[in-house]
């Protein structure tokens, strides 16, 4: 049987075949203490009424590409 790492890297090829690419995303860990004070922070200062307007635009927005 082959190793993970080979099994990876056959994965890959055949992906890159498909014209596909793996991307890798690091995001910042929510069950981190650290990180969900941070965030309770930043909603903090978050501008309600400025919030309420990009939402609204949002779902203008997805309306108007779901008829088109």
């Amino acid at each position: 049987m082959a190793s993970s790492a080979e099994r990876m890297k056959a994965m890959r090829a055949r992906r890159r075949a498909d014209g596909l690419r793996e991307v890798r995303l690091v995001v910042p860990d929510a069950r981190s203490e650290i990180t969900r004070r941070r965030i309770a922070e930043q909603v903090r200062h978050l501008n309600p009424t400025a919030e309420r307007d990009a939402l609204d635009w949002i779902e203008d927005i997805s309306e108007y590409d779901a008829s088109r």
